[in-house]
């Protein structure tokens, strides 16, 4: 699971930092959450290819849907045939039907735009789901999160060819995936023989806008990667509350009780456009985990928790 942060800037684009779009790579599918101004460029600039199959909006704001317009008249123009599905917070087809059809422009190929309300599934893929949940912004909100299904549990080769006399082969495939199988001589070996517990699967947690709310601390629990919004410092908690964004402390704190491993600022005011180390250095204060502020095009390998 790769996470290509696009942009990561506040309501207004710098030199540093392009508006919010996140682009996430799963075992080969392209998931795009948030399509701020010059998202596409964004997406050439640092090589995350084109081929995304689904959109995900967190909320109406032009710093994370004007991108929307450009990008479909781009795939357009690139010869696209699959469709795409957007989804949207309740109450926004029209608004997000009306960006894709911006100036008269009809796509050649399927936009699906789908309602979905929190605490739903957006997308039940294979082996995974792509879950919301409600936050706390100036107007309808949610985020989203990615959780992934337990996987099974590592298969002991050793005890299988050497204490069980299983030969190499289609059973090993079998048994792994919980089948029983049975040997030349009629003996019969139970998956639980040679397969061990199963092993968690990981978990992407995206806030887009939000003041911190218990939604993200519930659906963050021991999440692998929490991107979470930090506009301000403390220093400005107070226009982080009257704008209904985060402070890095408040962040940290969210994702201390969440039990999160790691934590990602972003939404970075422009304030600290050339200098986001005292949002990074209150978050680290806040959290024990691993915590960062990302730049724009800086590419995140989610490990599995089993493999760290």
């Amino acid at each position: 699971m790769r996470v290509t942060f696009l942009g990561t800037s506040g309501a207004v684009p710098t030199t540093e930092r392009a508006p919010s779009a996140l682009l996430v790579n799963r075992e080969g599918e392209r998931f795009l959450f948030d399509c701020g101004e010059g998202t596409q460029r964004q997406m050439m600039r640092f090589g995350t290819g084109f081929n995304v199959t689904h959109l995900f909006v967190t909320h109406l704001h032009g710093d994370h849907i004007l991108g929307i317009p450009g990008l479909i008249q781009s795939w357009d123009f690139n010869g696209r045939d699959d469709p795409l599905a957007i989804h949207v917070p309740p109450g926004s087809k029209k608004h997000i039907k009306s960006l894709v059809h911006a100036g008269g422009y009809d796509p050649s190929y399927a936009v699906n735009i789908h309602e979905v309300a929190p605490g739903k599934t957006a997308l039940a893929g294979d082996g995974y789901e792509v879950r919301t949940f409600k936050t706390n912004h100036r107007t309808k909100s949610q985020g989203y999160a990615i959780v992934e299904e337990d996987r099974p549990g590592r298969f002991d080769r050793e005890k299988a060819e050497e204490e069980l006399g299983i030969p190499p082969g289609p059973m090993y495939g079998k048994l792994h995936n919980g089948e029983t199988v049975e040997l030349d001589d009629g003996t019969v070996i139970r998956p639980e023989q040679v397969v061990g517990e199963p092993r968690p699967g990981r978990t992407l947690v995206y806030t887009g806008d939000t003041r911190p709310v218990q939604a993200t601390v519930d659906i963050a629990h021991d999440a692998d990667l929490l991107i979470h919004d930090a506009t301000f410092t403390t220093e400005e908690a107070g226009r982080a509350r009257q704008t209904y964004h985060s402070t890095a402390q408040e962040a940290a704190d969210v994702a201390s009780r969440a039990n999160a491993k790691r934590l990602a600022l972003t939404h970075i005011s422009s304030r600290y456009a050339g200098n986001a180390g005292p949002i990074e250095r209150e978050g680290r204060e806040g959290f024990d985990g691993e915590c960062f502020v990302p730049d724009d095009g800086q590419k995140f390998e989610v490990p599995f928790p089993d493999d760290e």
